[in-house]
């Protein structure tokens, strides 16, 4: 007997059936924002991610050498492949460029609820501006994203790394110190930050200062420990932000949250992350927010800035929520009363089913008794018997499954 191999998943068809759905969902606001979808391979040259992200991911990765010796690894995330992309080939292509995909990802990571070592994707890059209003629109496309799926208890936090690093620069902690404390405000860890931050040989009262701040909302207070000018700059683009969230797009309950860090250099500007709560610790399900690759992969400095939402964790949030995903029902199911009722069963199955129906016939010759059995527990809405005495009339009878009514229908009134 064989096993799927550990943090991996089969699906059903029903389960199949959710999945397509909720896919489709996304897929339909991705397009309403002029959004389009592209793919890229399911595995990429290792340099692609070291060189994103450092040497260290290695440990995470599926990574191999293929016949020819080159060093390949299944993707663990779809944003590199995709700037990669970019460079390689939709350079020239008009910009901004707006472009979504989906795709399975790997991680060799330790598999727990809403965490997988293959586990979808879904996301989106905004190339070639980075205006206050396409920052404002990316955020809020993420955000009805979720809601469209049918979520209703979502929590949207927008933090700027910019502002946090200048903040960081005015208590003079150094860029190793910023380092060290990072994946501590990345965990909520704010107790152990300020024991680090006076480790760091910050006084208690600038310790505390700093600590309150990353747990602060209030831009005001925010505002007062900005000292350069390219900082205010970006400060006062920051509540442009805001603005455009509020008032072009009628977003006004998120919370300001300068402790979103997301863990990744390459981050830089606005960062967010939306959660489920419904989720406890593994809550997040979308993350994002301006960022600096192109360079880095051999290209012209550009503005890129964009997402990925956890469809797992998504799907996850919802059946917390005891969302009903609708199930598609089988319109109907063909019994042929005898071997000479087949050809004619079939011709009615696909006449049906050239009209978009879903159509199933029995195909094991079980009699009508087993085949009204296995009609109702497939969920079939309706039964079709295919019997010599009405065929002679051109007509069939028609069970409805729910209230047990038949009768005697033509064949071409069939609907």
């Amino acid at each position: 007997m064989f096993n799927k191999p550990r943090g991996t998943r089969d699906f059903t068809s029903e389960e199949m059936e959710i999945r397509r759905f909720i896919e489709e969902k996304i897929k339909s606001t991705f397009e309403t924002f002029a959004y389009r979808e592209i793919q890229t391979p399911t595995f990429e040259n290792l340099e692609l991610f070291t060189a994103k992200s450092g040497e260290t991911i290695i440990e995470e990765l599926y990574s191999f050498n293929d016949k020819g010796g080159r060093n390949l690894t299944l993707r663990p995330e779809l944003t590199a492949p995709v700037i990669r992309f970019y460079v390689e080939k939709l350079k020239m292509e008009p910009k901004p460029l707006k472009l979504f995909y989906f795709g399975n990802c790997y991680r060799y990571d330790r598999p727990q609820k809403g965490r997988y070592r293959e586990f979808k994707q879904a996301g989106c890059e905004i190339i070639g501006t980075d205006s206050s209003e396409a920052y404002a629109e990316l955020i809020a496309m993420a955000y009805k994203i979720l809601k469209n799926t049918g979520l209703n208890n979502v929590e949207l936090r927008i933090g700027n790394l910019d502002i946090l690093s200048s903040i960081f620069n005015n208590f003079n902690l150094s860029k190793e110190n910023q380092k060290y404390i990072t994946p501590l405000i990345d965990k909520a860890l704010f107790e152990d930050v300020y024991n680090s931050l006076i480790d760091f040989n910050i006084n208690n009262k600038d310790a505390a200062a700093l600590t309150d701040i990353l747990q602060s909302s209030n831009l005001e207070e925010i505002e007062k420990l900005i000292k350069d000018n390219n900082t205010k700059e970006e400060f006062n683009n920051f509540k442009e932000i805001l603005g455009h969230l509020k008032e072009s797009f009628g977003i006004s309950n998120f919370k300001i949250d300068f402790s979103i860090v997301r863990g990744l250099d390459y981050y830089k500007g606005i960062v967010f992350e939306i959660d489920a709560p419904s989720l406890g610790a593994e809550k997040q399900l979308c993350g994002g927010g301006a960022y600096e690759l192109v360079p880095l992969f051999g290209g012209n400095k550009t503005p890129t800035a964009g997402f990925a939402i956890g469809f797992d964790r998504t799907i996850l949030a919802l059946e917390n929520e005891n969302y009903k995903f609708p199930i598609k029902k089988l319109d109907f199911f063909v019994i042929p009363l005898n071997s000479d009722m087949i050809k004619k069963s079939f011709e009615i199955a696909n006449d049906l089913r050239e009209k978009g129906l879903l159509v199933d016939i029995d195909l094991l010759r079980r009699g009508i008794s087993k085949s009204l059995k296995y009609a109702s527990s497939i969920n079939a809405n309706k039964v079709i018997i295919v019997g010599p005495d009405e065929l002679k009339q051109n007509s069939v009878s028609i069970r409805d499954m729910k209230s047990g009514n038949q009768e005697i229908v033509k064949i071409n009134k069939i609907k």
